[in-house]
Formats: C-alpha cells, structure tokens, sequence
C-alpha cells in the first residue's frame, strides 16, 4: 500500500465497512487498513529525533523512552523561549522520567557541520543509529507575494534541505540496525493546485520531505524502512497556537499523543515490509485495533466532527 499521490480514506459508499461492522467517526468511517508486521518494542534502540526539544518531536522521543529506547535530542533551544516550551535539558529530562536514556546535543540542521558533529557524538554515547525522525520544520503560511525570501530560505533549509541531510548522514549506521527506520513528519504527496495556491512556498517545503520518503523508500527498499506521517487533525502544538488560530484551534485540536503512538505502530513494525508510505495518525492506529479516539481529543467537549482537520487532508 504505497499512497503516493493520494490518501483513499474519505467517505466512500462504494467501499463496505470492516467484517465487524465497526464504523469509525468523521471522515475515517472507512479506514484504510496497513498490514502491519510488529517485530518487538524499541528497548536499547537508539533512536535520533531533529526537532525533538518539544511537540510531536519531543512526543514520539518520550514514547520510545517508555521502552528503554536511548533517546537523542536534536533542538536548537538551550534557554527558555518566551513563546515556546520546553528546551533540550528539559526534553532530556523528560525522557530520562519516562525510563529512557537521553542525549540532548545543540545542533542547527541547516548547518551540515552541525548534524555530522550530533550523528557523530550519537553513535560514540550509544554505538550506533536504529531510527531517525524528521520532526523538524519551519512554518510560514503566507502567499507568494508576501513570502519574503528569508522565510523561504528558512522553510527549505530546515524542511526540504535538513530532512535529507540528516537521513543522508544517518544512512551508513541505519544500514547496520537490524530494523532501521526514517519517518519524516510530513504529508501525504497530492499534487491538486488547491494544496500549493494559499501557501505555496510552505507546501513546497514540506513536500520536499515527502519527496524524501519518495525517493529514498525505493533507493534502500530492503534496507530501510523509510516512511512519512501525518495528522487527520490540528494536533496541539506551539505552531497551532502561534500560528495557526490560538486558544480556539488548540480546543479543537488532537494531542500530540496520537501522532507519538502512531510514530511507535510504524517504528516498531518490520522495515522491509513498511517503506515508502504516506501514514495518516489514526488510520496507522485503527490499522493495530484502536478503535475509541476520545483519549486524544484536547477538549472533551468536542466531537471527533467538530475537530479541525489538517489542511493537507
């Protein structure tokens, strides 16, 4: 199940509902169910998260410590931020909570000195590379003629340019796991102008990601797993409430936690036969028999129709 250009998971009356008559809500009354294989948990695997100082970034790490996993933390924020939370000493401090093993290293994935030095210190702590996650990004949701080229130098750099970077580094010692895994957090390709007209140069940006997942499942199918994920909903991240519509998108928004226990479905299933897919959160989880989605909702109060969807579903 290769999505490439599409996701198939909307409304389709064409298409039977499960054996067990289970009907899931909103737009995932149908899902598209993967074939996952699980081989074991993420105990001692070490697994290299860019971005990871908060957010899903940070979510996935922490799901990974809950097994054992060592647990590498690449942010750029050493100090507090006014706007944002979390910093690598507090991440790290959080996975080590969880029963992991923390390496927290201050690295700019723009800089290809930067991320050789972070891969570098990794695999002297824990001997090597299993997983790497493309957390990472850089948002500006502005139309062409107001994207200034600084903002779109950034997009690109972080997006596109430190996506493949880190995967390209990490490569040789992924090549040596005996279940390697790169997941991008990024969406699924679909090529409709809809998609690039209201900010083109973000969604250039973040399909560059994808186009990794792309490119890169099919130049190592066999070798490693290389996959992208991403959210059915507004997830309640500090670009939600920056960004993209504050207290009132936040409410109407999922937690991170189901982006990270998806992130767990897919790096714990067997690399050779999950590469090359474009995962949305909770069909990955429907996909395992999750089957009541409330635990992820921000506010109870609010229906899985009353949710924000992402505006690249």
């Amino acid at each position: 199940m290769q999505r490439i250009q599409a996701i198939s998971n909307q409304f389709n009356p064409t298409i039977p509902p499960p054996a067990s008559n289970v009907t899931y809500p909103w737009v995932m009354k149908y899902p598209d169910f993967f074939p996952f294989e699980q081989i074991g948990n993420l105990k001692g695997k070490t697994v290299i998260i860019s971005g990871g100082s908060r957010g899903i970034g940070l979510a996935i790490g922490i799901r990974a410590a809950k097994d054992g996993a060592n647990v590498v933390i690449l942010a750029k924020t050493v100090d507090p931020h006014p706007k944002l939370p979390g910093t690598i000493a507090s991440a790290c401090a959080e996975i080590e909570k969880a029963g992991g093993k923390a390496l927290g290293i201050q690295c700019d994935i723009r800089f290809e000195k930067d991320i050789q030095a972070a891969v570098q210190k990794t695999v002297e702590t824990f001997g090597g590379i299993d997983i790497v996650v493309n957390s990472a990004s850089a948002i500006s949701l502005t139309d062409t003629e107001t994207t200034d080229m600084k903002k779109y130098d950034l997009m690109h750099s972080i997006n596109t340019r430190g996506t493949y970077l880190m995967s390209k580094t990490c490569i040789p010692y992924l090549k040596k796991s005996s279940n390697p895994h790169i997941l991008n957090l990024s969406p699924p390709l679909n090529m409709q102008s809809k998609w690039f007209a209201p900010h083109l140069a973000y969604t250039m940006a973040k399909y560059g990601m994808s186009m990794c997942v792309l490119g890169m499942s099919e130049e190592f199918k066999g070798q490693i797993g290389v996959n992208a994920l991403w959210p059915r909903t507004s997830i309640a991240t500090a670009a939600v409430q920056n960004v993209l519509g504050g207290d009132s998108m936040m409410q109407a928004s999922r937690n991170v936690e189901i982006m990270a226990d998806s992130a767990y479905v897919i790096l714990t299933s067997c690399h050779k036969k999950t590469t090359g897919n474009f995962f949305i959160d909770d069909e990955v989880l429907a996909s395992v028999g999750v089957k009541d989605f409330t635990k992820y909702r921000c506010d109870p109060k609010f229906s899985d129709s009353q949710l924000a969807p992402d505006f690249f579903i």
